[in-house]
């Protein structure tokens, strides 16, 4: 049911945004030298890695860690990278990942492939059975400003908890946090 759900969704949302796909497309483009997208290596279900695309935020040459690990962040950003990322509009091309079943639209955000602490824990509690999602409880819980064991501890709570009508909630919980820009960082 719930890849069901994701697969609909998914082409929904792809069919109603096409254009701002291709605005942020060319605007990418247009900005700074390099790739539209930025594929990253995350883990996913069961510890697998998969690359996932997001529109590329951040110079060409920008260490492949998590932006608060990087001691000025500002300076990796491209000149739309702030706003594509206050706005998520960078996680858009994650569409992709739902289509081929890498990710869910809800669900425990994908670990970077050298978070070794977060995988851990994660895999201690079970979280790891968990398809990543584009939003989860932790996401709309905090985001950024969570330590990583509190976000595990809400990845957990949602292994618990997971459900249909919960998936919407967060669903709907993050389009209001998208929406307000709450918990974003850079």
């Amino acid at each position: 049911m719930k890849r069901l759900f994701d697969l609909l969704l998914a082409l929904l949302a792809a069919s109603v945004l096409v254009f701002v796909i291709l605005v942020v497309s060319a605007a990418v483009k247009l900005t700074s030298p390099g790739p539209i997208f930025y594929w990253s290596d995350r883990v996913g279900r069961h510890n697998s890695i998969f690359k996932m695309p997001k529109f590329r935020s951040m110079r060409i040459g920008t260490p492949a860690v998590a932006t608060h690990l990087l001691k000025d962040p500002n300076v990796y950003l491209t000149p739309i990278g702030s706003f594509l990322r206050k706005s998520s509009l960078d996680e858009l091309p994650q569409l992709w990942s739902i289509l081929v079943g890498d990710m869910s639209f809800v669900g425990p955000r994908p670990a970077l492939f050298n978070q070794d602490d977060l995988v851990a824990l994660r895999t201690e509690l079970g979280v790891h059975e968990l398809l990543p999602g584009l939003t989860g409880w932790a996401q709309v819980n905090g985001r950024d400003e969570l330590p990583i064991p509190e976000k595990v501890k809400l990845d957990a709570e949602y292994l618990q908890r997971r459900s249909l009508f919960f998936d919407i909630h967060i669903l709907w919980l993050t389009f209001v946090k998208v929406l307000r820009r709450d918990g974003v960082s850079h």
